[in-house]
């Protein structure tokens, strides 16, 4: 079945308990946070505190995508927050063996992401010892953007490797998704999908973008 894990970088931080009660009755299947430091990515979001105010609103795993520099050294942080799965980016930690290793000894999943322009070579030794791949389909920074078609056979071949392995780790797509590409998203391989302005933006609704994305996605 395929994972919706509403990116809440959309949402409207006024109404955010609201807007994530309601994309939970709509059947999501993870939050999705988006934290940036205005370093790594330029721009700047959110930091433990809020993931920490989430925790309280919702009883879905926490998705904490973390897109800043040196993520090692706030992992407790987001851990003690309440992050259940914390994904950092393989150009942005350069021990990266041992920050997934210590976000799995505090207790969370832990999460490998890749941006557009880096080779796929780049995350294939640490494929064994995550639970999740995040390929991001969008240059990291800024919700809205339109998603890039190129991803689509980066998707394909992760996933021929996860399944020529007989790796069980989740392959989650951010950037651009919208019921009109995630079939061929889908059909590329990719079981989790971060979905932002299509949702919490949507004419239809949170509960209406939702549930057309949930059929687009089969």
């Amino acid at each position: 079945m395929i994972k919706l894990a509403p990116s809440i970088l959309s949402a409207d931080f006024a109404r955010l308990g609201e807007q994530i009660d309601e994309a939970t009755r709509a059947g999501a299947d993870y939050v999705h946070v988006d934290v940036m430091d205005g370093h790594f990515v330029p721009n700047i979001t959110i930091g433990a505190p809020v993931v920490a105010s989430i925790r309280r609103v919702t009883t879905l795993p926490l998705d904490v995508h973390l897109m800043i520099e040196h993520p090692e050294r706030y992992i407790s942080n987001f851990v003690d927050a309440g992050a259940d799965i914390i994904t950092v980016h393989v150009e942005a930690s350069p021990h990266l063996r041992a920050t997934i290793q210590a976000i799995k000894e505090q207790g969370a999943r832990a999460g490998v992401s890749i941006n557009p322009p880096t080779p796929i070579g780049a995350i294939e030794e640490f494929l064994p010892h995550v639970s999740l791949i995040l390929v991001m389909s969008v240059n990291p920074g800024f919700g809205g953007q339109p998603f890039i078609p190129e991803t689509l056979p980066r998707i394909a071949h992760i996933r021929r490797i996860l399944d020529d392995r007989g790796l069980s780790a989740e392959l989650e797509v951010d950037g651009g998704i919208n019921a009109d590409n995630a079939p061929d998203i889908v059909k590329a391989g990719t079981n989790v999908l971060v979905a932002g302005n299509s949702i919490f933006r949507a004419q239809e609704g949170i509960s209406g973008a939702m549930r057309k994305l949930r059929e687009a996605a089969g």
